[in-house]
């Protein structure tokens, strides 16, 4: 048996997913004929309270459309710098929209409003336009940390005052709501644009969805065609969206309690030189000199547990539906017995 804590993207569709993804009505949804996917679009859109939605095969596509429509080439993109916008989409925000990013050093992946303002460029033409700030929630590299809203709240106010647009990469948002007992609505009234992700911890096998106002998904999905992203008959895919927002939801406080279950093992070792607060489903943990973590993750996999080495020094755990309670304790008595 192999337990498989590389990503929550391991995940393989449930039995109830599968038989939506074989009853699933298809069209063409070049041609907007697709009824899974209009059916995809519409309940995320309602469940956020925004107007539109678009499916698109990836979460870097997601984000990537979003900069693109909301900068222009010469642009500033204010972010954390650990933002996955950043760290893990190929240098998509330079390549695809001509934009750069100012990294903010924030608290495991969370920027203030006070470091947006003081980000801001001046209205001055040896300075890059600041455009569009971008936040994560929760945040990969930040260990699954979600943001206060209050927070969220008061950047919003910043980017009204500066016209500023305000983009969510919220590729596991939903962990962040059932942790924090937040509402999607709640966001699609302060965020210009919000990327999720559906091949998460909500267990489909391909999928985001990108939302905002109608014009700016109108032209989310020219830029989606553009990119290569304009797909055919993939209800098949929207049908497991469907499902996994109408059923997999709740169930993501199962992997919070097991992320916490693993991580109360790891301090006890000795070459583990710290824990990040695990808030959601996502572990990381930093190694002292004893040990890489290239080479620790070598040592879980001789023991059928696979791992990531984010850095030379911190390993990432990942919890998702595919890990059963008799998974993590056999982890736990691994750790113990490393």
């Amino acid at each position: 048996m192999i337990i498989d804590y590389r990503s929550d993207t391991v995940t393989k569709p449930t039995e109830g997913m599968l038989n939506a993804i074989m009853n699933a009505k298809v069209g063409d949804d070049v041609f907007g004929e697709d009824p899974s996917i209009n059916e995809l679009e519409n309940l995320a859109a309602k469940m956020f309270g925004m107007e539109a939605s678009l499916f698109c095969p990836s979460g870097t596509m997601t984000n990537q459309i979003a900069i693109k429509c909301h900068t222009q080439p010469g642009d500033e993109v204010i972010c954390d710098e650990n933002a996955h916008a950043y760290h893990y989409e190929a240098g998509g925000m330079a390549f695809n929209s001509g934009s750069q990013a100012k990294l903010l050093p924030g608290i495991r992946g969370r920027i203030s409003a006070e470091q947006v303002v003081a980000a801001i460029n001046p209205d001055d033409e040896h300075k890059a336009h600041t455009s569009l700030v971008s936040l994560e929630n929760t945040s990969n590299r930040g260990g699954g940390s979600c943001y206060d809203f209050a927070e969220i709240k008061r950047i919003r106010q910043i980017c009204t005052e500066n016209n500023l647009k305000f983009h969510l990469d919220g590729a596991r948002l939903f962990n962040a709501l059932v942790e924090k007992n937040e509402t999607p609505k709640q966001y699609g009234e302060v965020f210009d644009s919000i990327s999720i992700c559906l091949s998460k911890g909500l267990g489909c096998p391909v999928g985001s969805l990108l939302l905002g106002k109608k014009d700016f998904i109108k032209k989310a999905r020219r830029v989606r065609k553009v990119f290569g992203g304009g797909m055919r008959q993939a209800g098949f895919l929207a049908a497991a969206g469907v499902y996994a927002l109408q059923n997999h939801v709740e169930r993501l406080k199962e992997d919070h309690m097991h992320a916490r279950q693993i991580g109360d093992a790891l301090p006890k070792k000795s070459f583990v030189k710290m824990v990040l607060p695990i808030e959601t489903n996502i572990i990381i943990f930093e190694l002292d000199d004893s040990i890489t973590a290239p080479a620790l993750v070598k040592k879980l996999k001789e023991k059928n547990i696979l791992g990531y080495a984010i850095t030379p020094t911190r390993v990432r755990l990942v919890v998702h539906l595919d890990i059963t309670k008799e998974m993590v304790e056999r982890t736990v008595e691994t750790i113990t017995e490393l």
